[in-house]
């Protein structure tokens, strides 16, 4: 793709789309809540007949529960609902939903907008990445700990339940206070939750049904986030050549789904136009890469070629690729 884009352009293409519609938020909202909590009243009563039944419809309320993430973080991005305040409002109760301080999650990911694809601001809402020389010249032990965060069934299938479940319970220096209340009060919610589901259906009957959800949607949401900056073909850059526009565009990928999963992921899979402009409902993403011809030189990554993005861990500059483990001991 070429870096001469025609800023005016691209602005006046995405303002059109930049704007929430009340009535498609307010339908998404309750296609998407309504049959989640109805899930897990469901597999609740399947509880009685067989666990594997309840394990078979916790793939689909997982899916759901991806689904309120989506619009969890839509509503940071203030691109739901015109309301601030009811952004804000919808977006800490699907945080609680979701396992995810509202606050505290959007100010990493605020900051992963301001600096994706930026090899000079890496460490904040994003997944850690070292590039080749970085990795030569770290001691031993950092290049081990780093293999073994860049194993896939450690960053997924440890990782994603870790950051919904102990993670986002943490407080850090850098929250300023609203964000650690936040904590606090979704942390508190949460020991609420479970205290009624002690005295109503029972602790172990709320494991049996929470816990599969909160980690196939949490492998799923993480696996998402992954893929939509390491790919081949990404395109990251030093901060004397950073360009957030062409960043947008080279370094977030479009992530053609099938469409029932492209539903369930709320189009968060045309994740170079959300990178454009993060202001554009997650329903209207589609729709402005279809119908402008400015997107068509993007070439995206399916599901079967996105398979082939976890064997990628390091960031070679001299090449301007990511490469894996192999390659590097290959020299390449």
């Amino acid at each position: 793709m070429s870096n001469s884009i025609n800023q005016p352009s691209w602005r006046e293409v995405i303002v059109k789309y930049a704007q929430p519609n009340l009535r498609s938020s307010l339908w998404q909202l309750t296609n998407t809540l309504i049959p989640y909590l109805g899930l897990l009243f469901l597999m609740y009563l399947s509880l009685e007949v067989s666990y594997f039944l309840t394990l078979f419809l916790s793939v689909f309320a997982a899916g759901f529960m991806v689904r309120l993430f989506i619009i969890f973080h839509d509503c940071g991005h203030g691109s739901f609902f015109k309301s601030t305040k009811l952004s804000d409002v919808v977006g800490i109760i699907l945080g609680i939903l979701t396992f995810t301080p509202y606050y505290k999650w959007h100010r990493a990911h605020k900051i992963h907008h301001a600096t994706v694809g930026n090899l000079d601001k890496r460490g904040t809402g994003d997944v850690w990445v070292l590039t080749v020389d970085e990795f030569n010249t770290i001691k031993r032990w950092k290049r081990r700990f780093y293999r073994v965060y860049r194993n896939p069934l450690i960053m997924f299938m440890i990782g994603s339940p870790l950051i919904f479940l102990v993670l986002n319970r943490l407080t850090n220096r850098h929250l300023n206070k609203k964000e650690k209340l936040n904590v606090y009060f979704t942390n508190f919610v949460l020991l609420l939750m479970l205290v009624l589901m002690h005295f109503t259906i029972g602790i172990k009957a709320y494991l049996m049904i929470q816990l599969p959800v909160i980690f196939i949607g949490s492998v799923m949401g993480v696996w998402l986030f992954y893929v939509q900056h390491q790919f081949e073909g990404v395109h990251w850059y030093r901060q004397d050549e950073w360009d957030y526009k062409t960043v947008a565009l080279q370094g977030s990928s479009f992530y053609k789904l099938p469409k029932v999963l492209q539903w369930f992921s709320g189009n968060i899979g045309f994740h170079h136009i959300h990178h454009l402009s993060p202001k554009i409902p997650n329903y209207k993403l589609a729709k402005c890469h279809k119908e402008n011809t400015l997107f068509s030189e993007i070439s995206p990554i399916t599901l079967w070629t996105s398979i082939r993005t976890m064997k990628l861990r390091l960031w070679n500059e001299r090449s301007g690729k990511l490469i894996s483990f192999r390659e590097l001991q290959a020299g390449i």
